[in-house]
């Protein structure tokens, strides 16, 4: 079985709204998930033993959270190269966040990205069920091509 690991910081609650949908959706395709509050991550080891990473962080006034950077100069450090990950977040009007992170993740880090960070105004809009249920599916066929 795959196993992920989603790591979140929220303002508002809506950042962590959308990780606990991830890792509901991610459980349904058969993937064991561990859900961690940014905050929970502190050292190393924090970060081993996962075929993908999601990592979420809300866009407060055009900008990351201190603890995400934090956590990602951790990361920088775990050694993800080709591990499967995606990148997510709430987003009041400009979201550069969710971008900022995918695009840490995939050229530093070198990871085996989703096309695109997962990018909601807020977890209850009509559309964000389908969008999470896309999202997890391209995640769960990076890993079932990872075996191959």
């Amino acid at each position: 079985m795959f196993k992920s690991l989603i790591v979140y910081d929220t303002k508002r609650g809506e950042t962590q709204k959308i990780a606990e949908m991830l890792a509901e959706e991610l459980r349904s395709l058969d993937i064991e998930v561990k859900l961690s509050d940014v905050h929970e991550i502190k050292d190393l080891t924090d970060l081993f033993g996962y075929n993908a990473y999601l990592f979420g962080c809300p866009t407060y006034l055009g900008e990351m959270t201190e603890n995400m950077k934090e956590m990602l100069f951790l990361a920088a450090r775990a050694d993800l190269v080709e591990k499967v990950g995606g990148a997510f977040g709430a987003y009041g009007w400009s979201g550069e966040v969710p971008k900022r992170i995918h695009g840490t993740m995939q050229h530093v880090f070198k990871m085996n990205m989703t096309a695109e960070p997962l990018m909601l105004s807020s977890s209850t809009v009509k559309i964000a069920g389908k969008m999470i249920k896309k999202y997890c599916q391209e995640i769960a066929a990076k890993l079932n091509n990872r075996t191959a």
